[in-house]
């Protein structure tokens, strides 16, 4: 059994149980419970949270702004990273993470590891090993620590696999290859962070020129300036990616959809006269705010947001 390596500030551990179901990843379910106890919904079989789809459908529309709101003042400082190059820029990247962590190769750990993967069954090279564990909707997270030259673990055959698994793209600290054959996946919205026509040497059979090594999956996994934990809400738009914890998901969907619709009001009473500037920036009267839950109800029926999150809205205010 290979036990639970201390890697670097950031505590990446490298596990590989000889207990339990060493199919579910380096990071077995009980582990990943025990590192997401917030979380009090339902988890996929490898134990990782799974926000409902709904609230991923509902978190299309959400700002990166309005996520990190609400997840700073929830006390999470460091969930946001940008500077990427992206491929489908125009669009959004929703899901939920399944998380890879590759370091510089050693061959020692390297061979440690790739005889645990025979003995698991795994098939291919540990490029393909977290991709064979995507569920619909899930985003591959991974950090190969910037490597470029000679560091590409994703092509468009990997690039492919992973959206026939998942539906979905990538957030990936590191370069991938063949970006034209991924430009042509019509939803593989990804946030990479270079290009570079060679390929990865990631196996023993790589000799000396090994240069990275998988020491993690689902596990705690450092994206630039930020954490990131399975099963965490991926939210990728406008050149960047904020992390979201699985149990802030639901409030930073609710927080969002009630500031669209103070917007959507405001900007119709401007447009009447009915209020000034200054009377809608500011902190609004109790006339305002009375005014405004009597336009949500005679308007729940057509507004965006779910009819029954306007009714909640109500309720409050009763």
């Amino acid at each position: 059994m290979l036990k639970r390596m201390v890697v670097g500030t950031l505590c990446s551990w490298l596990i590989l149980s000889a207990c339990g179901n060493a199919q579910q990843g380096f990071f077995t379910r009980e582990d990943v419970i025990k590192y997401t106890p917030d979380w009090q919904g339902e988890r996929f079989p490898d134990g990782r949270p799974k926000v409902p789809d709904a609230i991923l459908d509902r978190m299309k529309t959400v700002t990166l702004e309005e996520a990190w709101a609400v997840v700073e003042n929830a006390g999470f400082m460091h969930q946001y990273e940008d500077g990427w190059l992206s491929i489908h820029p125009d669009k959004v990247l929703v899901g939920r993470a399944l998380t890879a962590v590759w370091m510089p190769g050693r061959p020692d750990i390297q061979k440690l590891i790739e005889a645990q993967g025979v003995q698991d069954h795994r098939q291919g090279a540990m490029n393909a090993w977290p991709v064979d564990m995507l569920q619909p909707r899930d985003v591959y997270v991974g950090d190969h620590f910037g490597l470029k030259v000679d560091g590409p673990s994703i092509g468009d055959n990997v690039g492919n696999a992973i959206y026939a698994k998942s539906g979905n793209g990538i957030v990936y600290d590191g370069a991938v290859r063949d970006i034209n054959g991924l430009e042509e996946l019509p939803n593989f919205v990804a946030f990479v962070r270079s290009y570079d026509p060679s390929h990865h040497y990631g196996s023993l059979l790589s000799g000396k020129l090994l240069n990275s090594t998988m020491v993690s999956i689902n596990g705690p996994t450092r994206i630039g300036h930020a954490t990131v934990m399975p099963g965490d809400v991926v939210l990728g738009r406008n050149g960047g990616v904020i992390f979201i914890p699985p149990q802030l998901a639901e409030q930073v969907v609710k927080s969002s959809e009630s500031t669209h619709l103070r917007d959507v009001f405001g900007h119709q009473r401007l447009e009447e006269k009915k209020y000034t500037a200054g009377q809608i920036d500011a902190r609004w009267t109790d006339a305002i705010e009375q005014d405004y839950h009597s336009w949500l109800k005679q308007n729940e029926d057509h507004l965006s947001v779910p009819k029954e999150q306007i009714e909640e809205i109500l309720k409050e205010h009763q």
